[in-house]
């Protein structure tokens, strides 16, 4: 899969991704970290990559309908998280998406598990 990570999860967090066989970008190394979230969400769509944040505002489906884009991941931490913390979830990610593909759908990553937006139909 393809991905672009936002500017919180850096090089580690680009080399789990590579790690697992993913194409990925950073925003960091696209020089994106002034871009406002729909301005990065919207040059994730042009290059057809999945979404990786912390940023809460991705996982509303409102403001963001996951249909309309190449995935969307929201990373969810606990409080007083560690950068391991942060990194276990990268991990999760990362090998989740080994065998599931994460096109047009919203993911909440959590310690527990991965959660999957189901829109009521």
């Amino acid at each position: 899969m393809r991905f672009k990570l936002d500017e919180n999860l850096g090089k580690r967090g680009a080399d789990i991704f590579l790690e697992c066989g993913h194409d990925v970008h950073t925003v960091v190394d696209e020089g994106l970290q002034s871009a406002d979230d729909t301005s990065l969400i919207e040059v994730c769509h042009r290059e057809g990559r999945c979404l990786v944040s912390l940023d809460l505002d991705f996982s509303s489906p409102l403001v963001y309908p996951p249909d309309r884009y190449a995935g969307i991941a929201v990373l969810r931490l606990p409080h007083q998280s560690t950068p391991d913390d942060l990194y276990e979830l990268v991990r999760r990610l990362a090998v989740a998406t080994i065998e599931n593909d994460l096109t047009g759908r919203l993911w909440i990553v959590q310690k527990s598990g991965i959660r999957e937006y189901q829109p009521d139909h």
